[in-house]
């Protein structure tokens, strides 16, 4: 076909735009309902927790792995999922991850026990491993303009943040009028969608011929399932207990020597040169850290409405909408029109303290804390400093790097969210559930008490976190 032929095929005398530029934001629609089914899986069984736990008989030390299950497994193997992304091309590893999480969300939708709805959501995980770097891949290779670029991220963004409370808000409805199990059987709708629409759309790439190292995707999993298994168990034996000790040895083990392992292999699945940008690793913890928060909070909150307050869970789930309303706002109103004009830790910074301030509102939590005057403007105050977190933190951890290692740094940002979710959830339950194991009074004094020590830690890790972006974070110089 001749220049001219493609020319003719590209773009159409008075059409505002070419069905190339079209075909690229309809790719950007798939995508980001694919990474949509990513953020919101991570919460969306939060508010049919109380529910399902009523239901298959777990208890509360527990009830956090049904969502670290998820996340773990997320974590240890999305860098394999970029390698693969970057192996086998970026739209045929995003269609094999739709499918594995179509079959998985069915798996733990039927789950009759609690050991089977952890495996289903730990192959969820495992899934959506695959999907994400492949999402952040396509948008960095379809969008090269700088412009449409920060669009692009800008809806990313949103969708990321906002993803999480989304989920809430329709685990929320789900719960109520369908019952907790068509929270996960919604996926197997929702993929079967994106999949058909994404092989008219999604443009197609080859790859490139790189191995995979499995070993080291097993031991990254491995040493992050210790880690969370470790801090899970404190909650039932102390941190000074041999099951608390043993599995958080061996997971810094794993890891220690994970991290060894790449410095020795030719092909490594994380090329420890992606973290030598002080800038580009700051980006990745300010992502891990403004994580722990947010998890933390939705767990504790979601527990506080249908335990003390005895909301449904319906409106437990439009009890987070003003915090998605607020990240939503924040990340693509302002983060997205700023980031090009600012340096990153001008809007991550403040992004993270506005967020602490928000969880520090919750310190003061009661039984009979008014709504509209405690956890409200609290959830406006996380949302808002959040959605200023993730788009220029991601946008800037992920740009500046060799293409062919496109898939492995939007991998690195996603893993960065998902052990801080992971360690976050399982540490933070394990101090509400201690601390209101050792508080005097009503029951119902002691579980918001434990609410309220968690949501302290966490005030205080955003806090390191946005200090510690003020001095790593700086804008790369341009040669």
């Amino acid at each position: 076909m001749t220049a001219t032929g493609r020319t003719s095929q590209t773009s159409a005398p008075g059409a505002g735009t070419s069905p190339a530029t079209s075909r690229r934001w309809q790719a950007l629609v798939v995508v980001a309902s694919a990474q949509l089914m990513v953020a919101l899986d991570a919460t969306i069984v939060n508010v049919a927790l109380p529910t399902a736990q009523g239901d298959l008989g777990f208890d509360d030390a527990h009830r956090a792995y049904v969502v670290t299950a998820y996340t773990l497994s997320f974590a240890g193997l999305l860098l394999l999922g970029g390698k693969a992304a970057d192996r086998f091309g970026r739209r045929r590893t995003l269609m094999s991850g739709l499918v594995g999480f179509a079959i998985s969300s069915g798996l733990a939708g039927a789950a009759p026990t609690f050991g089977v709805l952890v495996a289903g959501r730990a192959l969820q995980g495992a899934s959506a491993a695959f999907m994400a770097p492949a999402i952040l891949a396509l948008i960095a290779s379809t969008f090269t303009d700088p412009q449409e670029r920060g669009k692009a991220f800008g809806v990313f963004g949103a969708v990321a943040s906002s993803g999480a409370v989304v989920g809430l808000m329709l685990g929320g409805a789900l719960t109520e009028y369908a019952g907790w199990r068509w929270c996960l059987y919604v996926n197997v709708v929702v993929a079967a969608v994106v999949i058909v629409v994404g092989r008219r759309v999604l443009p197609a790439d080859r790859g490139n011929p790189t191995p995979l190292d499995v070993v080291s995707g097993l031991l990254a999993t491995a040493g992050l399932a210790a880690l969370v298994l470790g801090c899970g168990e404190a909650a039932t034996h102390g941190w000074s207990s041999a099951r608390v000790l043993v599995p958080g040895l061996v997971g810094v083990g794993l890891l220690t020597y994970f991290i060894l392992r790449q410095r020795v292999l030719t092909v490594p699945l994380l090329p420890l040169s992606i973290l030598a940008d002080r800038g580009r690793a700051t980006a990745y913890v300010a992502t891990g850290i403004s994580v722990v928060g947010t998890f933390g909070m939705f767990l504790m909150l979601t527990y506080h409405f249908q335990v003390v307050l005895h909301w449904s869970p319906v409106r437990t789930g439009l009890a987070f909408l003003p915090m998605s309303l607020a990240v939503a706002t924040s990340s693509y109103g302002i983060a997205t029109r700023l980031m090009h004009r600012v340096s990153p830790r001008t809007l991550v910074a403040p992004g993270l303290l506005v967020a602490a301030s928000g969880l520090g509102l919750l310190t003061t939590l009661e039984p009979g804390s008014a709504y509209l005057t405690t956890i409200l403007p609290a959830e406006i105050l996380v949302g808002a400093g959040i959605g200023c977190v993730f788009t220029p933190a991601i946008a800037f951890a992920t740009s500046g790097v060799d293409p062919r290692l496109a898939g492995v740094a939007g991998a690195t940002a996603n893993t960065a969210m998902q052990i801080g979710s992971s360690l976050g959830t399982a540490v933070l339950n394990t101090i509400a559930v201690t601390a209101a194991g050792n508080y005097i009074g009503t029951p119902t004094e002691a579980l918001v008490h434990g609410f309220a020590a968690a949501t302290a830690a966490a005030t205080g890790v955003l806090v390191v976190g946005a200090l510690l972006v003020v001095v790593g974070l700086r804008p790369r110089r341009t040669p």
